[in-house]
């Protein structure tokens, strides 16, 4: 492998701005992210306006995200070789192109169709800042960095709670006009404010794909990849489902349902970066094996579909902080066991691995209550796959870290 010089970046900016490249990075993703989740909370309108059936709905829906997902891997792969300063702004840019197309060309499910697919371009700036804060902090404190910018995640609560609104008040294309004007900023602000840290070295782009398939075959890549799945998996697949959950197990109104999600996905969020500080301070396995020891015992309560207060309410707002801490310690580890100049192809491999762990959770739940009538066994393989994560980090990742 050929030598990768080495940038050179003046010591004042590397000393002084650990915390500015770690709130743009954070901005970026969560702006990003807003974009990202953009068709969601319109799924029922345009499946009213196009009249489609429930399964054109939900490929609406389920484009971006699985795009975003995938599209992670070669992300990750390329920010190794040229940088967030490059990637972040490049990535801001380009979605402004489907944002706008969505919101003023799109009016049939083929075009659609062919925006969500472009729009999960801004899925993908998780594997552009995960790396890049993890090179501008101490070992010591790379596992709260990285969780406060994992924070960035609540760009999809964002966009759920404000999309509709704005719609309503300014226009169906008043909320597109907005995140694009907004992404622009941050391709302009991103390449101004981002730099890379000292000993970064920047390397050719070429053979980027090779670089993610020899990092995807380390027995390590494929351990975080199925620890992330389950922990940020089990996040995506909640605040997506449990509205429609909460609404035919209780009798919710759609309001009230989607009220208490947003509490689920706010306490998620905020439990991410309290995971990563307590790996900083004890070490990622054991807060791991916390996590998923809880989710399972949550799991199972929730799976006996006890009363919704107290009961079912503090198990789903526990399963929110344990699945939220899950995810924090989880990149905390990444940044513990994987060498800083692979973290980037590191982290799209195990962040798709999280994206696609959301994705097939609510179909199975739906297959569940289609054929039994309740949800019981849906949540019993819930709480019988938390609890193999934490067999698995415990006698399987402890063991390849000690």
């Amino acid at each position: 492998m050929p030598d990768r010089p080495e940038v050179d970046v003046p010591a004042r900016s590397v000393a002084a701005r650990p915390v500015v490249q770690l709130a743009v990075a954070t901005t970026g993703f969560l702006l990003t992210f807003w974009a990202w989740a953009l068709i969601s909370p319109l799924g029922a309108r345009y499946a009213d306006q196009l009249n489609l059936s429930s399964f054109e709905q939900a490929l609406v829906v389920a484009t971006p995200v699985l795009v975003g997902s995938l599209g992670r891997i070669p992300v990750g792969a390329l920010t190794d070789a040229l940088g967030a300063r490059r990637m972040m702004p490049a990535i801001a840019a380009l979605t402004v192109l489907p944002v706008l197309f969505i919101g003023l060309v799109a009016d049939s499910l083929p075009t659609l169709l062919l925006g969500g697919f472009f729009l999960g371009l801004g899925g993908t700036s998780f594997a552009v800042g995960v790396p890049h804060v993890n090179s501008w902090f101490e070992p010591a404190r790379r596992g709260t960095a990285i969780g406060i910018f994992g924070a960035g995640t609540g760009g999809t609560a964002l966009s759920a709670f404000t999309t509709v609104p704005i719609t309503d008040a300014w226009g169906a294309e008043a909320p597109f006009l907005l995140v694009a004007g907004l992404l622009v900023v941050l391709a302009v602000v991103s390449a101004w404010l981002l730099h890379p840290a000292r000993g970064w070295t920047a390397g050719s782009p070429h053979g980027f794909v090779g670089r993610a398939w020899r990092t995807a075959r380390k027995p390590v890549t494929m351990q975080l990849a199925f620890l992330y799945a389950v922990g940020f998996g089990g996040f995506v697949a909640f605040s997506v489902y449990l509205p429609s959950y909460l609404r035919s197990a209780y009798d919710l109104t759609q309001s009230d349902a989607a009220f208490r999600t947003a509490g689920f996905v706010v306490i998620a969020v905020v439990a991410r970066p309290v995971g990563g500080w307590l790996s900083d301070r004890l070490h990622p396995v054991p807060v791991l094996v916390a996590a998923f020891a809880a989710t399972t015992l949550l799991a199972a309560v929730a799976a006996i579909e006890a009363p919704l207060m107290p009961v079912a309410t503090i198990a789903f707002l526990g399963l929110a902080a344990a699945l939220g801490a899950a995810a924090g310690a989880c990149f905390a580890l990444v940044a513990k066991v994987v060498p800083a100049p692979q973290v980037g192809a590191t982290t799209g491999i195990v962040g798709a691995a999280g994206g696609l762990g959301g994705f097939f959770p609510p179909l199975v739940m739906g297959v569940v209550r289609s054929a039994t009538g309740d949800y019981t066994l849906g949540y019993l393989l819930l709480a019988a796959t938390a609890a193999a994560a934490t067999a698995f980090t415990w006698f399987v990742v402890r063991r390849a870290e000690s």
